[in-house]
């Protein structure tokens, strides 16, 4: 029987520690400031105790800790054994903690999670870069996880998660933004259709028409979002997506 050991059992960890049990693995679990009452889940008191006999390592607890974790952990991982860092974190963490894994004589997979883990489970998306990605695509299959595996070693996966990031999140500030505005003028409704129809089209022609649109018509565009910022203002609500949308229109006119 296959053993992971899971790193961090907040909301994500859990997850994964439950579905990847249910598949017919044996999950250890470690986490210093969380006790799970579930008996089937066998939680030891030290990383150390938790990677010591595992084939698989995951490490779920965020990238503040991460290279804390792994410096406590990788030495006492088995040699056949794959870390896999599933911490949003940057390039060069990931580089960080695969020379770290090497210098253990450990694989090493930079996992990037692709969508929100309690709306799939352990079927989120995933994306693996580095020494390890393939094992790991490997050791999981049994489970039904989707993982792509990408070339350009540790820190290739975590990239392609960042660009992604500046999106969605970006997204997200702009539908606070929309949301909190409509709201105050009283057109949420009106809005929300306006939005969907814009999406609900070819959007690959939408991103052209939005990107070259903006350097063909710049100087008009300023003016018209510095109107809508002065609108939020009026209605008493935040203009911070306003804001730098006026400084990347206006970077335009330099070009």
């Amino acid at each position: 029987m296959t053993v992971i050991a899971m790193l961090g059992l907040g909301e994500a960890g859990r997850i994964y520690a439950r579905d990847l049990r249910g598949a017919g693995y044996h999950v250890r679990g470690f986490d210093p400031y969380v006790q799970l009452d579930d008996e089937q889940l066998e939680q030891l008191s030290s990383a150390e105790e938790a990677v010591a006999t595992a084939d698989l390592v995951i490490s779920l607890v965020g990238a503040r800790a991460a290279e804390p974790v792994a410096r406590q952990a990788l030495p006492h991982c088995p040699e056949h054994a794959v870390y896999a860092d599933l911490n949003t974190g940057s390039p060069a963490l990931k580089r960080t903690l695969a020379e770290l894994a090497a210098a253990e004589s450990v694989a090493f997979a930079d996992v990037a999670v692709l969508a929100p883990v309690p709306r799939r489970g352990a079927r989120t998306p995933l994306m693996a870069s580095g020494t390890g990605a393939g094992k790991f695509a490997e050791l999981v299959r049994p489970a039904a996880v989707p993982v792509e595996s990408i070339p350009g070693g540790a820190g290739a996966a975590a990239s392609r998660k960042l660009l992604r990031s500046v999106f969605m999140k970006g997204l997200a500030a702009l539908m606070l933004e929309c949301e909190t505005a409509a709201v105050a003028a009283g057109e949420q409704a009106w809005l929300r259709a306006q939005i969907v129809d814009e999406l609900s089209g070819d959007v690959d022609q939408l991103i052209d028409r939005l990107i070259d649109g903006s350097k063909v018509h710049a100087a008009r565009r300023v003016h018209e979002v510095e109107d809508a910022a002065d609108y939020l203002v009026e209605l008493g609500r935040p203009a911070w997506v306003m804001g730098a949308s006026r400084a990347w229109l206006a970077s335009l006119l330099d070009d």
